[in-house]
């Protein structure tokens, strides 16, 4: 059984989004592999904090080829649009849980790969944002 102060400090860190900012952190010290870690996060955090403050892009895991791959994976015969079940099961997949529920295209159940990646990047910038 929990004690108040693991209580207080599983509220603190749920409030603060402190588990996803260092899950983020970490992701992107796997993938980058930078020869000086303690300065690689110094810097995605200063990123982190200057995304917030302004709205500029912030450091990111997912770039356009990684979007266009994951798009290809949702559409192999090259359709050029996925069904909005697909868009959002992708997005959720990536992170996101603010998702556009009317995205372009929803009407007709056909998401082009520019809607996609549109939404993607927005979705993935909002998140990171969040975490300061």
């Amino acid at each position: 059984m929990a004690t108040q102060r693991e209580k207080d400090a599983a509220d603190y860190l749920h409030k603060h989004k402190i588990t996803e900012l260092l899950d983020n952190l970490t992701s992107m010290l796997f993938f980058h592999r930078p020869e000086n870690p303690r300065e690689f996060l110094v810097e995605q955090l200063k990123q982190l904090k200057l995304s917030q403050q302004s709205g500029v892009k912030g450091p990111n895991l997912f770039n356009n080829a990684n979007l266009n791959a994951i798009f290809g994976i949702l559409d192999p015969i090259g359709q050029k649009y996925i069904t909005f079940a697909q868009y959002k099961q992708a997005l959720t997949t990536l992170g996101i849980k603010d998702i556009n529920e009317c995205p372009e295209g929803v009407n007709e159940d056909r998401i082009s790969q520019e809607t996609f990646k549109t939404e993607a990047i927005q979705g993935l910038q909002r998140c990171s944002a969040t975490y300061i």
